[in-house]
């Protein structure tokens, strides 16, 4: 089975998709057409998204899901002209709000992305500037990081320093082992000091095989038997030294960061 969806918002869209992907990822055997449709914020631009949704829903004679976070009511009913399912985001949520809080909400558009807080905002910006300048030890000076990702070469460790530093503010890290380190089956010395801040990421052979193929065509250090070499040493190693673990196969990059700072202990929030 085969449907549309449209992520629609008055703003960037980003609430919709992510809640709307959580949701649909529960139904399994379907494939999601996915569309974001941003920034509909007048009544010429629902018409737009209305359209669409109708002639999609006359094309595949089935009418499209519609993940809705517009807040002005007048443009969520143009668009529900289309015939969408329509399934707005916010409105289990905001009338027992507004009971609970005793004030109405404001219809305020963006406020979920803007610029709200100076102080979260830069230090988001530190957190970022920090692990690209400690991406893959290129400064092994880990005083300031709050986590230390270990692992072989290309098992996601950047992305995800990076995801955590933009989305939570936190100072990360990540060091790749080396063939050296690898050998001598023992954690760096740099990296002792900061065992208590050490995480590591792991991935199945093949598939690290297939992303290491991609940037090196050809390489010894794509071939599988490199890499099963590698990660079973790896693994050792982090067994040996009690640091906790995850795989990267399957998992999504936010799943990961929420394990790791889950285990770590760090509670840090960002809105």
């Amino acid at each position: 089975m085969r449907r549309t969806v449209f992520y629609i918002s008055d703003g960037t869209g980003i609430t919709a998709e992510t809640i709307g992907h959580s949701v649909l990822t529960q139904f399994e055997g379907i494939d999601f057409e996915t569309f974001r449709v941003p920034f509909v914020d007048s009544d010429d631009k629902a018409e737009v998204a209305a359209n669409r949704i109708r002639a999609c829903h006359e094309r595949t004679g089935m009418r499209p899901i519609v993940v809705n976070t517009i807040m002005d009511q007048r443009l969520s009913d143009i668009v529900a002209d289309g015939g969408g399912l329509m399934l707005d985001v916010f409105a289990p949520f905001i009338g027992p709000l507004q009971d609970e809080l005793g004030m109405p909400r404001s219809s305020r558009v963006g406020k979920a992305h803007g610029l709200t807080n100076f102080a979260e905002y830069e230090a988001r910006i530190n957190a970022t500037n920090y692990a690209l300048s400690h991406d893959d030890g290129i400064d092994v000076r880990y005083d300031d990081a709050e986590v230390i990702l270990v692992g072989v070469s290309r098992v996601g460790k950047t992305p995800t320093c990076l995801y955590m530093a933009l989305h939570y503010g936190v100072k990360a890290a990540n060091y790749p082992l080396t063939e050296e380190d690898l050998e001598k089956l023992e954690l760096p010395a740099r990296l002792r000091p900061y065992k208590s801040r050490l995480y590591a990421l792991s991935i199945d052979a093949q598939r690290l095989a297939q992303v290491r193929e991609a940037r090196r065509p050809g390489s010894q250090y794509a071939t599988l038997a490199q890499c099963r070499r590698e990660l079973d040493l790896a693994e050792k190693l982090f067994r040996r030294d009690g640091i906790p673990m995850q795989s990267t196969t399957n998992t999504s990059i936010e799943e990961i960061a929420s394990k790791i700072l889950s285990q770590l202990g760090i509670e840090k929030h960002m809105f």
